[in-house]
């Protein structure tokens, strides 16, 4: 929902870190699987109780995330990179309530429903975006990423303002994990609308 506004503040600095990074050599391949290792490295520390820290990885991991996009548009995206890089996406997304499954039986429940509510949206997203860039091949104009996005009441923005959550609040766990998968369900229900619209 907050994806587009976010991207304005975020996409400068990015860009001038990203220049730097494509200069030093390294590819955004690299950062993906870095960004990946990252998000494991904060479902460990949410293992172990260490929330401060698994914050701190998440943060970092969607740098990275940013980052590898970044440095993708100067070297020239790729659709091997394309596709790691939605696979890393879903290594950080499930990763992290899967740990606080796992650190806590009260927060298992919650935990699988929220998975759950990610695949189904997970499928609207990947099925509309592939569907879209289809219909959109002969079109001009249009941004060069590995597929066609599609906005949502949750997207990547609210992903990590709730992870976040989890980590600075972890007994409510539970109760902001069940209004996630809610919010996440909503977010099927509005891609469904806009697939009807379009696709018919």
């Amino acid at each position: 929902m907050f994806d587009t506004q976010l991207r304005k503040l975020v996409d400068r600095p990015l860009q001038y870190v990203a220049i730097r990074v494509a200069r030093a050599g390294l590819s955004a391949n690299s950062l993906t699987y870095s960004g990946a290792l990252v998000a494991l490295a904060a479902a460990l520390a949410i293992l172990g109780n260490h929330m401060p820290l698994a914050l701190g990885l998440i943060a970092a991991s969607r740098t990275l995330d940013g980052l590898d996009g970044a440095v993708a548009r100067i070297n020239g995206p790729t659709a091997w990179g394309g596709y790691l890089d939605s696979l890393a996406d879903y290594v950080f997304y499930i990763s992290i309530p899967v740990a606080f499954g796992l650190a806590n039986g009260a927060n298992l429940v919650p935990a699988l429903l929220l998975v759950a509510s990610f695949t189904i949206t997970a499928v609207s997203f990947l099925a509309f975006a592939a569907i879209a860039a289809l219909q959109a091949q002969s079109e001009t104009g249009l941004d060069r990423k590995a597929f066609l996005y599609s906005t949502g009441l949750m997207e990547g923005g609210e992903t990590i303002a709730f992870f976040a959550l989890f980590c600075l609040f972890p007994t409510y766990f539970p109760m902001l994990a069940n209004a996630f998968a809610l919010l996440c369900l909503l977010t099927v229900a509005q891609r469904l609308v806009m697939a009807a619209q379009r696709f018919k």
